[in-house]
């Protein structure tokens, strides 16, 4: 732990009471969050660990400089890399986070009546522990009797399993330091073997207004190897420029990523869900087309969208799922 003269605990990205990240994958621009307090400091086997409390966001976890979860906004995220994919599968009764330390995948997925088992996969216990004692709106979901944690590298978790889960969710730090592995073409390959026939993907994305390049090279990879891949988005104050995206992966190539499958109630959603409702899962994957173009979803020479021959819409398939 690092402290300060008046013996605080300090850290190298706040000063004068204010926090700024420091992110290599957005070159000349920071978000800054005032600081009421720092409440914990740590050098893990892996990363840097920060946690303080801020005037306007609640507390705030931040890894190797880059915010992962402020209190105020979390939910954004947590629900829009869940949802989708979750009411995208007729019947999600395993499901998988790698990452996901905090416990927020975890806290959406086990609100589905179908899910039995919810596992997770994360490399680093602090993570874990410091959300456990930081960040209990997250974390309480470590209590249900339906999830089972791991600790361990997500790569190496699934070279073990096959055939097994309905969903995998990669809720992964940016491609740099201990997640770098989650972004290459043989990830996707071990999530792909390890869910069952119909099982779905969905991963941290990035944003479409810093990382089209990334963005577009894994969803050429993706769309190799399962016949669905598609892209979507959620904005979220504390992530750079405002906005975070997902890929999401289907083995049937039937899936309509774009139109639920299945359907709660508009009061079940209320009760439920912060962010996401039925009318939210559409819009997410509506593109502006400087991104289409970019991710080759258009045809720039003849300026239509390159797959819109093969999909389908099953919004009369979609039915209200009064299960919960």
């Amino acid at each position: 732990m690092s402290s300060s003269a008046s013996g605080k605990l300090a850290h190298a990205n706040i000063s004068n009471g204010w926090f700024r990240e420091s992110g290599a994958m957005w070159p000349g621009q920071s978000m800054n969050i005032e600081v009421n307090q720092v409440l914990h400091v740590e050098k893990s086997k892996f990363q840097d660990v920060l946690v303080f409390e801020s005037k306007a966001y609640g507390n705030v976890l931040v890894l190797d400089g880059v915010i992962q979860v402020t209190e105020r906004d979390e939910f954004s995220y947590q629900e829009m890399i869940t949802h989708p994919a979750l009411f995208s599968h007729p019947n999600p009764e395993r499901v998988l986070v790698i990452g996901g330390g905090d416990g927020g995948v975890l806290r959406e997925a086990i609100k589905h009546p179908q899910v039995k088992e919810a596992v997770l996969c994360d490399i680093d216990e602090a993570v874990i522990r410091v959300s456990k004692k930081y960040l209990p709106s997250l974390s309480v979901s470590y209590a249900d009797p339906k999830v089972a944690v791991h600790i361990g590298d997500g790569f190496e978790f699934l070279q073990n399993k096959k055939n097994y889960f309905d969903v995998i969710i990669t809720d992964s730090s940016d491609p740099v330091g201990p997640a770098e592995s989650l972004y290459q073409s043989r990830y996707y390959e071990l999530m792909r073997d390890a869910l069952r026939g119909g099982g779905i993907v969905s991963t941290q994305g990035e944003c479409q207004w810093l990382h089209l390049p990334l963005i577009k090279e894994v969803l050429t990879f993706a769309r190799k190897l399962f016949p669905v891949a598609e892209y979507a988005y959620t904005t979220i104050p504390t992530y750079p420029s405002g906005q975070i995206g997902f890929i999401l992966c289907s083995k049937d190539k039937t899936t309509n990523f774009k139109e639920p499958l299945r359907r709660m109630s508009p009061e079940q959603e209320l009760r439920l869900f912060k962010y996401y409702n039925a009318d939210i899962h559409r819009a997410a994957f509506v593109l502006p087309n400087f991104t289409r173009l970019a991710i080759g979803d258009i045809d720039q020479s003849a300026g239509t969208p390159a797959a819109a021959a093969a999909t389908t819409t099953a919004a009369a398939a979609a039915k209200p799922d009064e299960s919960s």
